[in-house]
């Protein structure tokens, strides 16, 4: 991690780069799953806690976006889109049980930095200070283009989880302690997972089940 580097929360003036981050960021998804302006702007109000920006200089090169909820993994089907509140966040639950990861972005000239590493480092940290279960979220499978002509989703996930094969997220994220608990159909549109993703889970090992949540909502 370059100490030159700013992990700081959401503001309104990175409102406008983080929609230029998105773009440059995920090429191929659909234009309706990138977050905009007004989606940052209902974030900030909701929740700027929970969502992390990194900076280098006066220029935004990476997110962690996010927010407390419920989730039920007996009924765990859901696309990116409606459970983040089309990305408003409006559903933000300060009781929630969970903090639900709804992106990660790191500009493609700054990645192999550690800079995804330390955003789930601060996520973690906000899930311990509230005392929460744990971090849930969908995961895109960027490398599952490459084998998608050879392979089901199913497969393809089961051998990276195995260490056969990399995938620049899911390999990722296996690292930072997630697992695997299911796979989701029709996530969200990116054309090259064909709109599969992954549900991953982390544990809170510090998570104390005697005691609620110190969360207050400030209204």
């Amino acid at each position: 991690m370059h100490e030159s580097l700013i992990y700081t929360t959401l503001a309104p003036e990175y409102f406008a780069r983080l929609e230029q981050l998105q773009r440059d960021c995920y090429p191929t998804l659909g234009e309706q799953e990138l977050m905009r302006v007004e989606h940052f702007a209902s974030q900030y109000a909701v929740f700027a806690e929970g969502q992390v920006v990194v900076l280098d200089g006066a220029r935004v090169i990476g997110q962690g976006s996010g927010f407390f909820s419920d989730f039920d993994f007996a009924n765990h089907a859901h696309s990116f889109r409606e459970f983040c509140d089309h990305f408003y966040f409006r559903n933000h639950d300060w009781g929630g049980a969970y903090y639900y990861g709804a992106d990660i972005s790191v500009h493609p000239d700054y990645r192999g930095r550690g800079i995804g590493k330390q955003i789930y480092r601060v996520r973690k940290d906000l899930v311990r200070r509230y005392n929460k279960q744990g971090i849930v979220g969908g995961g895109v499978l960027p490398g599952y283009a490459l084998h998608k002509h050879s392979m089901s989703p199913q497969e393809y996930v089961r051998r990276v989880v195995a260490g056969e094969l990399r995938d620049p997220t899911l390999t990722f994220q296996l690292r930072e302690g997630f697992v695997v608990r299911e796979l989701l159909q029709n996530y969200l549109e990116d054309s090259a997972s064909d709109n599969w993703a992954t549900l991953i889970l982390w544990e809170n090992p510090e998570y104390r089940h005697d005691e609620r949540s110190t969360a207050i909502d400030a209204g």
